[in-house]
């Protein structure tokens, strides 16, 4: 299973991501966590992004779920870890809405990532509830904030993708609203 949270930047993911991976930990899931991937792209973000910066994130972003998604490799003969729960830190999907905004759709990357969109079992969109703060590398714009939850919630319907969205007045209550969105029976 693979789930992600999408937004725009400032909204939470990150501390949702964690949550939500601690929770499903203490209830015995095995939980990949893939970490949002723009932070480590060696090129310009934000507003100042490229197309080769965009293609650096979008494609470490696929690698980093791929490897995820595979067990790992072990000096024993055991089993691989069963009930493996992968939680991304974003998604293909928000990350190309940096792409999209800053260069407009590419013909060549919209297939392939509509499709990528696909491999989500369940993907939890993240609201606008507050402007973002400074971290050292997010934009502090609230324009701009805004502007790439309207191309994320454009790609949404262009592409028909299933999101369960949070809802805005209850931040206190997403990690609850995720593990319940995810649908899974306990462990035991």
């Amino acid at each position: 299973m693979k789930t992600a949270l999408i937004g725009t930047h400032g909204v939470g993911k990150t501390t949702l991501c964690y949550e939500v991976a601690a929770q499903l930990k203490r209830l015995d899931w095995n939980v990949e966590l893939v970490t949002e991937v723009a932070r480590d792209c060696p090129l310009p973000i934000n507003r100042e992004t490229t197309l080769d910066a965009q293609q650096w994130i979008l494609h470490t972003q696929c690698a980093r779920e791929i490897a995820a998604q595979r067990p790992p490799r072990a000096a024993s003969s055991s089993p691989p870890a069963q009930n493996a729960i992968v939680v991304c830190d974003r998604s293909v999907l928000d990350n190309y809405a940096y792409l999209v905004c800053a260069l407009g759709r590419q013909g060549d990357l919209d297939p392939w990532l509509r499709n990528w969109c696909r491999t989500y079992t369940r993907l939890f969109k993240v609201p606008v509830w507050k402007p973002p703060a400074f971290d050292g590398t997010r934009d502090t714009g609230l324009e701009f904030q805004r502007e790439i939850d309207a191309v994320i919630e454009e790609l949404i319907t262009d592409w028909k993708i299933d999101v369960v969205r949070l809802d805005p007045s209850r931040p206190q209550e997403w990690t609850e609203a995720v593990l319940r969105g995810l649908a899974l029976t306990p462990l035991g």
